[in-house]
């Protein structure tokens, strides 16, 4: 795994990290062995720190299904969340670049993490330390969310607000090769009205981010009044790529509240992409028109359910990930409160069709107190299975799909206070789980694996959270070709 780190046993003997193309690495890439989560300990009542799993994929193995390292951060309290590479696609034609350090941007704290996955990619290694103190006196920033590396070999970091949590002083994040802090990517006065993820797509001169939110808003928990009160996000926002200037803000109106997760198509040439609209359950094409511009349109609708014994009369799927598949075939989305995967066939991007789902948790399923009514006013709930002998906890919250397409791997924990909100304290007290998801690639559909099983909640140190998960050689959320 250490040569496939850098790029030289994954590449056919290219020069930079990763795969030349995107079906380049869908059909070459090796299959994944291991896989790093980000645990989190914030908010659970264990006052440790967060820390990152490895996680042994490997069928073959003896302690496949299994943590197999865990390596604490410095502090408690970070929240980690998200993570990316120092290098990836992006670099491909780079011979001095290598896919080494994993960044782990902390929501709550403000410090970022550099971990060395390529000394020993099973057991990872803390390299360094970006204090919150030093990207706030240099940038004003705070609250760092998504991490892509540039091709420059510089790391950009989208943070969500300023120190205090105040969404107008969000704003992109540069460290240079050595993760010093650099500045700020955009323009003076080109910031967003709101922060959360984004993607860069170069051929098209283009960089788009989502807005989730204001950080002194969601941190405390979700709040209806909070919405209409402005503090919660509903536009993209198109940047000249890589100049930084802020050339569109596309207002997705009551149809695109809470934009999250933003990924284009994995063809570098193609100039449309989706975001995934959480609280209203929508996943949002955007697109080029013929003047150059952008517009959106909605392209997958999840409706509400009507529902008893919750705190609202109607329950929004709400979609807080997706993934593409390399090849731009497929589209996977999650429904975190409903508790369904699905799978959807983007070969007309404008048009996806549904050709797979599968429950894995939620709010709804049998057992629990909620339940949703039919049009004919019965009450119903869905069948989840046990996996290995466990109850599934939570619902779906983040995926992460191998390079061939085959396997979903799926995590539960949202965000600790959300968590704690939506779920309660069998999710928080009791700890995550990770599935596998098997898909079927030809004909369409998806089944839960029902021989991986990954309890976080018999942790060590105790119950812990997990988020998003990474592959050493790269995947299909972290790698952007140029």
């Amino acid at each position: 795994m250490a040569a496939a780190a850098n790029g030289a046993a994954c590449c056919g003997g290219a020069t930079g990290p990763g795969y030349a193309t995107p079906l380049e690495a869908m059909e070459k890439g090796p299959r994944e062995k291991l896989l790093y989560v980000t645990c989190v300990y914030n908010g659970t009542g264990i006052n440790k720190p967060d820390y990152l799993g490895t996680v042994d994929v490997d069928p073959n193995s003896p302690t496949y299904s299994q943590v197999i390292h865990r390596l604490p951060v410095t502090h408690v309290g970070d929240e980690l969340h998200h993570s990316g590479w120092n290098a990836c696609s992006s670099c491909h034609g780079d011979p001095s670049a290598s896919r080494r350090f994993l960044i782990l941007p902390s929501l709550l704290s403000g410090r970022v993490y550099v971990v060395d996955t390529l000394k020993d990619p099973r057991a990872p290694a803390l390299h360094k330390v970006v204090e919150a103190e030093d990207i706030a006196e240099k940038t004003g920033l705070g609250f760092p969310h998504t991490s892509h590396c540039l091709a420059s070999g510089e790391i950009m970091i989208s943070c969500l607000g300023d120190k205090e949590g105040n969404a107008a002083g969000n704003g992109f994040l540069l460290l240079d090769s050595e993760f010093n802090v650099k500045g700020r990517w955009e323009k003076p006065g080109h910031s967003p009205l709101f922060g959360y993820d984004y993607w860069y797509q170069p051929r098209h001169k283009t960089m788009i981010s989502s807005s989730w939110g204001a950080p002194a808003a969601f941190r405390t928990g979700f709040d209806l009044q909070h919405v209409q009160d402005g503090l919660y996000g509903r536009h993209l926002h198109v940047y000249d790529w890589p100049g930084g200037e802020l050339k569109q803000t596309l207002d997705l109106g009551s149809t695109g509240l809470l934009p999250l997760e933003v990924r284009f198509l994995h063809d570098p040439s193609k100039d449309t992409g989706y975001v995934g609209c959480a609280l209203t359950s929508n996943m949002v094409r955007f697109f080029k028109t013929a003047d150059g511009s952008w517009s959106h349109e909605v392209a997958i609708s999840i409706k509400p359910l009507k529902v008893r014994n919750w705190i609202l009369p109607e329950m929004p799927g709400l979609i807080t990930d997706f993934v593409i598949s390399l090849d731009d075939r497929y589209l996977y989305l999650v429904n975190w409160l409903h508790g369904d995967i699905r799978q959807y066939n983007i070969e007309d991007p404008a048009k996806p069709v549904l050709a797979g789902q599968v429950w894995a948790g939620g709010l709804l399923q049998k057992g629990s107190e909620v339940v949703y009514v039919t049009e004919d006013d019965k009450e119903e709930q869905y069948s989840v299975p046990q996996v290995k002998g466990h109850r599934l906890r939570g619902g779906p919250q983040m995926i992460q799909l191998s390079l061939d397409g085959k396997r979903i791997y799926v995590t539960n924990s949202l965000f600790s206070r959300w968590d704690e909100q939506f779920y309660g304290q069998d999710l928080v007290k009791k700890g995550s789980h990770m599935l596998q998801i098997d898909v079927d690639t030809e004909k369409g559909g998806l089944s839960i694996n029902p021989n991986f099983f990954v309890d976080f909640g018999a942790e060590p140190e105790g119950p812990s959270l997990a988020h998003e998960m990474r592959y050493p050689g790269g995947d299909c959320t972290s790698d952007i070709w140029i």
